[in-house]
């Protein structure tokens, strides 16, 4: 009965033993992992920042191209008023 008792105990401190060891496996994959999102969701973030500048830059360059357009307009307007007087 005690040799039955001290094998199964033994068994039992193994298994947990292999069983720690996958369990610290798992977690420094899972760290890896995480660490790995982490990474992407940064450069994500640059480029989401990149792409706001950049869309920023293309709004400011329509809106004075609109300007631009409209200026001469006015110009063409006034030289066609000159010339039916």
């Amino acid at each position: 009965m005690f040799k039955k008792i001290v094998t199964i105990s033994l068994a039992l401190t193994l298994t947990a033993c292999a069983n720690n060891g996958a369990l610290e496996e798992n977690m420094t994959a899972l760290t890896n992992k995480v660490d790995a999102l982490s990474a992407q969701v940064a450069d994500l973030e640059a480029q989401q920042q990149a792409a706001a500048g950049d869309t920023k830059a293309a709004k400011v360059a329509a809106e004075q191209a609109a300007d631009d357009a409209k200026a001469a307009n006015e110009r063409m307007d006034n030289i066609v008023a000159s010339y039916k007087k």
